[in-house]
């Protein structure tokens, strides 16, 4: 990260927090459906004369936390940053975590408007700031559990779409997700790339049959199989899988990462904002899987095109993040509060050099919504 050398300081003035609901089609993992992306959505202003912009989605069935819980804690957080330096951004964190442990979903906005005011302070978009690099970037598309068949066509139309990668959700039954990938497989052909997510749905038996099932058909990994107490098997299921093994809910911060890495319990790190609590940690586990030779994917889970925006600089900065599951707006949004920020052509990303983050979310949406939230 650059030295700050625009000005010394940039204190904040007051914070404005939003219940930023965005509407959306039923999207089905193993672990429940959700009917409206649960964000909470922040500013930070400060007395530089801008503000800084931070979201994050909340997935209780994952995290343990909800909207509501988020808009909580994040009362609490604005009330502790009042008057404090936002570009010291390692400080502002650590009060944080001295108040609360975990909550590590609301922390990632905050931690996101904090890089957004730092960048925007230095005037350079985010991925300069991190001294980051442009690169092509192309997400896979995601396919919620279904009937089988049902899969199978939606998979095909994703691929006469232009898609090239395929994110199936399985884990609710080994045997039936064994046919799914079988159908999916025979659908659209050997070329598209195929992986799967269980969402923690397997037990260890299942996960050896399913993985063992599914191993023809040219998986490239399988997403966290079983629930993170069985994280002591995980070595062992490697062991017996053909398909790899990417821990996604295993690790939320860089001791997690450490722990999976030495213990062998993965090939691979699906880093998301909203496990680790931001861009601070994120940066963290990449270079610590970095050091071991274990590349990452960027995840998320139901943001707008703010949080998207933010992934995107933090994939230009991280060179380690070799897979792309930023699909976050194409699988059920129906709308896009946002201006400014990421757009897709196709499955690929791509941004302007605007400073900070470069989102943010639409006036009129916020004012339709009724969303502010009072301290």
């Amino acid at each position: 990260m650059p030295l700050l050398v625009n000005r010394p300081h940039v204190y904040i003035k007051h914070i404005d927090i939003y219940r930023f609901s965005i509407p959306m089609e039923p999207f089905a993992i193993a672990t429940g459906t959700m009917h409206y992306a649960q964000n909470v959505l922040i500013k930070v202003h400060t007395d530089a004369g801008f503000y800084g912009v931070g979201e994050c989605s909340a997935f209780p069935m994952i995290v343990g936390e909800t909207q509501e819980t988020c808009l909580a804690m994040a009362r609490d957080f604005a009330r502790l940053w009042e008057g404090k330096d936002a570009l010291d951004i390692p400080a502002r964190l650590k009060q944080l975590h001295d108040l609360t442990a975990g909550n590590y979903t609301i922390k990632s906005a905050f931690d996101m408007a904090l890089y957004d005011i730092a960048a925007k302070n230095a005037g350079l978009p985010l991925y300069q700031f991190l001294n980051g690099t442009r690169r092509e970037v192309e997400t896979d598309i995601t396919i919620g559990i279904a009937d089988p068949d049902l899969m199978a066509r939606k998979a095909v139309d994703l691929k006469l779409s232009g898609a090239k990668t395929l994110k199936i959700k399985l884990g609710k039954d080994a045997r039936l997700d064994a046919v799914r990938i079988q159908k999916i497989r025979e659908a659209v052909g050997p070329e598209m790339k195929i992986r799967i997510d269980a969402n923690q749905g397997w037990s260890y038996e299942d996960a050896v049959y399913a993985l063992q099932a599914i191993g023809p058909y040219d998986v490239e990994f399988c997403e966290q199989p079983m629930r993170t107490w069985n994280n002591d098997m995980l070595p062992e299921l490697m062991q017996r899988s053909p398909v790899k093994i990417m821990a996604d809910e295993s690790v939320y911060t860089h001791h997690d990462a450490r722990v999976q890495i030495k213990t062998g319990s993965c090939h691979y790190i699906n880093i998301k904002l909203a496990k680790s609590g931001g861009i601070h940690e994120a940066l963290k586990i990449h270079d610590l899987a970095a050091q071991h030779g274990i590349p990452c994917m960027m995840g998320g889970m139901l943001e707008s095109r703010i949080a998207l925006s933010a992934m995107l600089h933090l994939v230009y900065a991280c060179p380690n993040i070799q897979f792309y599951d930023m699909d976050t707006c194409m699988i059920g949004h129906l709308e896009d509060p946002c201006i400014g920020g990421v757009t897709y052509e196709g499955y690929h990303l791509n941004i302007d050099d605007t400073p900070g983050i470069g989102a943010d979310a639409k006036a009129d949406f916020l004012e339709r919504s009724n969303s502010l939230v009072t301290l």
